[in-house]
């Protein structure tokens, strides 16, 4: 066998069989590292014990008590054997209860004392402490780390793999960190950390075990995006020069806002640089982020090369391929749509376009990316949805040409100190004013099951005045636990026999293909389908300008982002538009959430109120984003900014990490764990 460090197996540590193996891999732990990673989920601190007269009633309470007395074994019904003993802090008294647990009971002795841990029940006279935990109190560990199970596993197995595991590390140690910056920054020994998130002295240790280790969170993240970010600067095979196109500006059917002006000027002037472009976009909904990826397009072809935007899905790319076909078509641009349902024949035929140059601007999905498409010249790359497009698909694109230039798109505003994270590889354009005529929806929050005929009623009269309307619900059918929530299915079959049983309604889910998605909102925005019933499915989508009216049952089980982009479905058109949010809890926790979407359709400042409400690793989900979730780090301002000084100051040394090898591997870890050699 070989040398065990932190990197082999975690079924080299003692007592890990191929079960105890098993229940580790469900819970995401291979190697020993990930155990050391396993942070505790909380700790019982024996260290400042209740005295048994101030111990709070059906609640844990950790006593320091010795036993004066054993009392005999009492058999009750069921087979049930109760063990007890008497213990006493010399000012009250309280019995210890075990059930059927001769071995817990037999461990005591009298004369002794020792802590015990558990719940209390009882009266302010007499009180029992039932299946406690029990510590001697000269032990050396008085604050016990708990950690988050799966069945068949405890803490106290981790706590002695753990230990193990904390020995092998001391034995063969590891650190990523450069030591400038620990010592710049003041930050202990990984070894130190490691031992005091998981068996700290006190609260101090504690905090600087948290303080390393949060830093060393936010500093590898922000390190391998400004890696990701430096190493595409060798030069672009498609420098441009200025071009007036100011032609384009005028045959816009509208005025463009400062911000989108703003952000074309930025645009435009990164593609003017020798190191290609990685910009995003960044847009509320209805901001105009596609006039701006028009004008990027527009540049790139008057500097005769060719444009891509890929979209996530196939409505969506022909949504943009119809508006980017309006603002480009005039100004004599050939603009062709590309997606995997087309004939072969049809492909084949933009592929030649492609090909040949003759195609200066292509809208499609992933086929974009296939071996055989291939481009003349491409100089500009727009994807849609960042966080729907992995680091590695933006990058297949990119490698269709010769370094082109990239722009991301995204409607999902995000406070902006968590923009320098979750985007860091990306300079960022924001979009902050609606175009001019644009009406704001009108929001209302409507509480109690009783007011539902009433919403319901209000969505009639808009269905009645010739436009259309969304029904958002939680869930997709019955498997739910929380029977509250609302089945799709079951709710689309109720109301469509009968509030709405007058009028053409359908549904849509994840669980349907996107062939059938795609079906549904085509014959939604023909105007075919009145009223959708869906899942939040529809939260990024397709412009349907004539549904004016979005009810969304259960409001309080949505991120007020997702409301946010919920609400974002209507007022896309002429047509005045209402967002009614319907919910049966009356805490407050909902009012105060439901009163920020009622009073502001700013999405930027909800991002913020939501971060502030459902905390930073919610909102920073892996699913949301695309990026590793946090585990122990939060946006605190300050260890930001410390450790994004600190990742600039270390890549701008050591742009390609050649003198980080440790580093480096931690951000290819990170970043690429299906691709080992990536960052090579």
């Amino acid at each position: 066998m070989g040398v065990i460090d932190i990197f082999s197996d975690v079924k080299n540590l003692s007592g890990v069989g191929k079960k105890r193996l098993s229940l580790y891999n469900k819970l995401g732990i291979y190697t020993i590292k990930d155990l050391l990673y396993h942070f505790p989920s909380k700790y019982t601190d024996y260290s400042s014990p209740t005295a048994i007269q101030d111990t709070f009633l059906d609640e844990v309470n950790i006593i320091r008590a010795t036993v004066t007395k054993k009392l005999p074994a009492q058999r009750i019904r069921g087979g049930l054997t109760l063990y007890k003993v008497v213990a006493t802090d010399y000012v009250s008294d309280i019995t210890i209860v075990f059930y059927n647990n001769f071995y817990a009971w037999d461990a005591l002795s009298e004369d002794t004392e020792y802590f015990f841990s558990g719940k209390v029940s009882g009266n302010f006279i007499r009180k029992e402490m039932y299946s406690p935990t029990v510590l001697p109190v000269d032990s050396d560990e008085l604050v016990i780390p708990n950690y988050h199970l799966t069945e068949g596993l405890t803490s106290k197995m981790i706590r002695t793999n753990i230990k193990e595991a904390l020995k092998i590390f001391d034995e063969y140690p590891y650190d990523f960190m450069p030591k400038e910056i620990l010592s710049e920054y003041k930050l202990c020994s990984l070894s130190y950390a490691l031992t005091n998130i998981h068996f700290p002295e006190d609260e101090n240790t504690r905090a600087i075990a948290i303080k390393r280790l949060s830093f060393d969170e936010l500093f590898l993240l922000q390190a391998g995006l400004l890696y990701l970010k430096r190493r595409n600067r060798s030069l672009t095979g498609c420098r441009m020069s200025d071009k007036d196109i100011s032609d384009f500006h005028k045959s816009l059917p509208f005025e463009m806002t400062g911000a989108q002006k703003k952000a074309v000027a930025e645009i435009t002037s990164d593609m003017q640089r020798e190191i290609p472009m990685n910009r995003l976009l960044q847009g509320d909904v209805g901001s105009g982020k596609t006039a701006v990826a028009a004008a990027a397009c527009y540049f790139a072809f008057k500097n005769g090369c060719q444009a891509a935007l890929m979209a996530p899905t196939e409505i969506l790319a022909v949504q943009h391929y119809e508006t980017l076909n309006a603002f480009l078509s005039p100004l004599k641009i050939n603009v062709s749509l590309l997606t995997g349902s087309m004939t072969a024949k049809q492909k084949r035929e933009v592929k030649e376009k492609l090909s040949s140059g003759e195609c200066n601007v292509v809208v499609g999905t992933h086929a974009l990316i296939t071996a055989t498409t291939e481009f003349k010249k491409l100089g500009l790359v727009i994807t849609d949805e960042q966080h729907r497009f992995g680091v590695n698909q933006r990058a297949t694109l990119a490698e269709k040409g010769e370094n082109p230039h990239k722009l991301v798109m995204s409607a999902t505003p995000i406070p902006r100190t968590m923009g320098l994270v979750v985007y860091g590889d990306l300079d960022i354009s924001i979009l902050n004013e609606l175009p001019k005529g644009r009406m704001p929806i009108e929001t209302y929050a409507i509480k109690g099951e009783g007011l539902r005929n009433r919403a319901f009623g209000f969505v009639k009269n808009q269905l009645d005045e010739g436009r259309q309307g969304y029904i958002v619900c939680p869930m997709i059918d019955e498997t739910d636990d929380d029977s509250e929530l609302k089945s799709v299915k079951e709710y689309h079959k109720k109301i469509s026999e009968g509030f709405f049983k007058d009028y053409k309604t359908d549904i849509l889910h994840g669980k349907m293909t996107s062939a059938e998605k795609d079906d549904v909102m085509s014959r939604f925005k023909s105007g075919e389908i009145q009223l959708l019933v869906s899942t939040t499915v529809v939260e990024v989508g397709v412009d349907v300008p004539n549904a004016t009216i979005i009810l969304i049952e259960n409001a309080d089980r949505f991120g007020l982002s997702q409301l946010h982009q919920l609400r974002g479905r209507v007022g896309r058109g002429k047509h005045k538009s209402y967002c009614v949010l319907l919910t049966e809890n009356l805490s407050e926790d909902t009012r105060k959430r439901l009163q920020i979407m009622t009073s502001t359709t700013d999405g930027f400042k909800i991002s913020e109120e939501d971060m502030l409400l459902r905390g930073c690793g919610d909102f920073f989900g892996e699913s949301q984003h695309g990026l590793p979730p946090l585990k122990i780090a939060d946006f605190d301002s300050v260890l930001l900014s410390e450790t994004q000084s600190a990742a600039k100051e270390v890549i701008e040394k050591d742009e390609d990490l050649s003198l980080h090898n440790e580093l480096k591997k931690a951000v290819n870890s990170l970043f690429f764990k299906e691709s080992e050699n990536i960052l090579n």
